[in-house]
């Protein structure tokens, strides 16, 4: 499909690709491997739908960067969309909705084998899911492409993060966040969004897990930081900003954080990690966070550290009425997929 030289960057956005470029996944060089799911989200739901809108928005991008020659001719391409998962996700998405409601209303007795039944069905289906993105990722690692996940809900990325740690071994886990995921099984859900990392942590290739912009957490999930060994190291957002009142760069606070990871690194991003102006319809939004070049001057001193990023993810875009979010979730996801290409020696950056 690929026809990158006479291909013209400075024409209208042509939407059927991703960012509009002529690749297929054969032709690309990067894969971006969509889950349309978020059933187990606690709060707001719609970030199923965030994969099908950031390749709806991404033709609206301008592709020229000022560090990056020509990054349009990298070659990128979205996987399907798989149509059965959203299916699925939806019908689940409806009785996750009717099960975290009777635990908010007190976990009535008379209702409590149906409700285990729910759980029990969404536990078994979401794992089969995790399954699915596994197989996905190691057969496009397998073909020689670099790969990045986009959910759905951060719930979505577990088998990415097993299948690059089968293919390129120990790593280091750059999360920005708003919410810490270390929660054991959250609301009885094995894979919740919100106990992704306490999942991560399981794979033994997963030697540090570097956590950027936390602002809300709870006692299981500090305790868990603290009595980690050092395995996980989190930046809390209140505290970058404290240091920043009295003085402190955000060019020296990224090379501390630079400083935890090793050689290897994989970057989770959930986009609620920005101040919420930025994502305002993201399942569980928190005052706080980051502006968008802020995580991207990060991800760019990960690159001139001179470290390896060995896969992506972005999660928890969620449309609206309009596009912004979506506006920047393909912009997020450009930029990440052109540094990351940069920190394999496919891009050149300046």
């Amino acid at each position: 499909m690929a026809d990158i030289d006479n291909f013209n960057p400075n024409d209208v956005g042509v939407k059927g690709t991703l960012f509009g470029l002529p690749f297929d996944t054969d032709s690309a060089k990067v894969v971006v491997i969509p889950v349309p799911w978020d059933v187990t989200v606690s709060y707001g739901a719609g970030t199923a739908d965030g994969p099908e809108a950031i390749l709806e928005a991404s033709s609206q991008i301008d592709f020229s960067q000022l560090d990056i020659a020509e990054p349009w001719k990298l070659g990128v391409a979205m996987a399907d969309i798989p149509e059965v998962w959203y299916s699925l996700g939806s019908e689940l998405r409806e009785k996750s909705e009717e099960y975290i409601a009777w635990l908010e209303e007190g976990s009535d007795e008379a209702e409590r084998e149906e409700m285990e039944a729910i759980l029990a069905e969404i536990n078994k289906e979401t794992h089969q899911l995790m399954e699915y993105v596994k197989q996905q990722s190691e057969y496009w690692l397998s073909q020689g492409k670099t790969t990045i996940l986009v959910g759905g809900d951060h719930s979505t990325p577990l088998g990415h993060f097993q299948a690059c740690a089968k293919h390129y071994g120990d790593f280091g886990l750059l999360q920005i966040d708003a919410h810490a995921d270390l929660r054991e099984a959250y609301e009885g859900f094995e894979f919740s969004h919100a106990s992704i990392m306490t999942n991560a942590l399981k794979i033994k290739e997963l030697t540090k897990l570097v956590q950027v912009g936390i602002r809300d957490f709870c006692d299981e999930e500090q305790q868990l930081i603290a009595n980690s060994n050092g395995r996980v190291v989190t930046f809390f957002d209140q505290q970058l900003k404290h240091d920043q009142y009295v003085g402190k760069t955000w060019a020296s606070q990224c090379e501390e954080i630079i400083n935890e990871l090793p050689q290897q690194v994989y970057i989770s991003f959930d986009i609620d990690g920005l101040d919420p102006k930025l994502c305002p319809n993201t399942g569980t939004p928190v005052p706080g966070g980051f502006d968008l070049e802020q995580v991207m001057y990060l991800i760019k001193q990960v690159v001139k550290s001179g470290r390896t990023i060995i896969g992506c993810d972005l999660n928890e875009v969620s449309p609206s009425e309009d596009e912004w979010d979506a506006n920047v979730g393909a912009r997020a996801l450009y930029r990440m997929i052109n540094l990351m290409a940069a920190s394999k020696e496919m891009l050149k950056l300046n």
